[in-house]
């Protein structure tokens, strides 16, 4: 991947400054329901401002904002949606993450980036650390962050399924798994294939609920508890550990390899999908800003390349490693195979 491009303009540096003020615009636009209220129409402010129920001068000005980032067109008196908002950001499109920026990114991650500085510092207060499994004791904070999970996973989940060939696994273990989006594409995709999550009890009691609904609840169960602290089932053909490195301490990483191995069965597939940089540390962009947002929660988190992920998982004794992009600019697969 090229090196990003060195800034060279008080221009450059003010987009980067500035562009806090972007976010809040598409959230904001996401929370009065702006893309899915203009989806394949031209309106007008006023007419918009009817439907979401925003003064008429507001709507303005946030459509303005939203048209110098692209995100919306202005076509004559009105606007409309750009190509990229239409398919990802209207609800009921087959791609939407809206609510994954709406509820995850908005209302969750973007407030602890203000404690950044203390978390590089390592001042933090110890009431402002904690880990996923003091968060998620709170049942509410738990369900708001799985269910906007769970809809930017359902994408990548299905990409998933068709870069690791699982035609020959039986069981599988989502380490960490949510609320089952990885597992639901990937036993959509495999119709033999069973899955064991092992996550928090408060993420367990929503994931239960997408599970039933896709009707495959005799296919995906539930092993709450910490995949840090907490036994793992006894065996499985493969396992599936996505967005999890991030969320632990950089110390933890090496053990859950081992335990990986330890686990699967002879020739079963670990899978590792995550936010990973080159080994340059040039980008991607996308990765390494969300690594540096887990910094602000979770001072102990690791920056991780897809090199270092590799190099664990030969110390640990896997064989035909493979590195594939997942998301663009922004994750990382890694998987290998336990020798047979």
């Amino acid at each position: 991947m090229s090196a990003a491009k060195p800034l060279e303009s008080a221009e450059d540096i003010s987009d980067i400054a500035f562009g806090f003020m972007g976010s809040k615009a598409l959230f904001s636009a996401l929370h009065a329901d702006i893309f899915s209220i203009i989806s394949e129409k031209t309106l007008s402010p006023s007419d918009i401002s009817k439907k979401c129920k925003l003064d008429t001068e507001r709507v303005t000005t946030l459509l303005t904002a939203l048209t110098s980032l692209g995100l919306v067109r202005r076509e004559g008196e009105g606007f409309t949606n750009s190509p990229a908002a239409e398919a990802f950001l209207v609800k009921g499109q087959k791609y939407d993450f809206g609510d994954y920026l709406r509820f995850q990114i908005d209302r969750q991650m973007y407030p602890f980036m203000t404690q950044l500085n203390e978390a590089l510092e390592g001042s933090l207060e110890e009431d402002q650390v904690a880990s996923y499994e003091e968060w998620f004791s709170d049942a509410d904070e738990a369900k708001l962050y799985s269910q906007s999970q769970h809809s930017g996973s359902l994408g990548p989940g299905r990409g998933l399924a068709k870069l690791v060939d699982l035609s020959n696994t039986k069981t599988l273990l989502d380490v960490g798994g949510g609320t089952g989006a990885f597992s639901i594409s990937l036993c959509k995709a495999y119709d033999e294939l069973k899955s064991t999550i092992l996550d928090f009890p408060n993420v367990a009691k929503v994931g239960r609920e997408y599970i039933a609904a896709e009707g495959l609840d005799n296919r995906i169960s539930y092993q709450p508890g910490n995949a840090l602290d907490d036994p793992w089932p006894p065996s499985a053909d493969a396992v599936l550990m996505s967005y999890l490195f991030s969320g632990v301490p950089g110390t933890s990483i090496p053990g859950l390899v081992r335990k990986a191995m330890d686990t699967l069965t002879p020739g079963g597939v670990f899978m590792v999908h995550d936010f990973m940089v080159d080994d340059s540390r040039e980008g991607p962009k996308l990765a390494a800003l969300w690594q540096l947002q887990h910094t602000a929660f979770n001072p102990e988190a690791k920056s991780i390349t897809s090199d270092y992920v590799a190099g664990l998982m030969e110390a640990a004794g896997f064989d035909g490693i493979t590195v594939k992009e997942m998301i663009p600019g922004m994750t990382t697969l890694v998987f290998g195979r336990k020798p047979a």
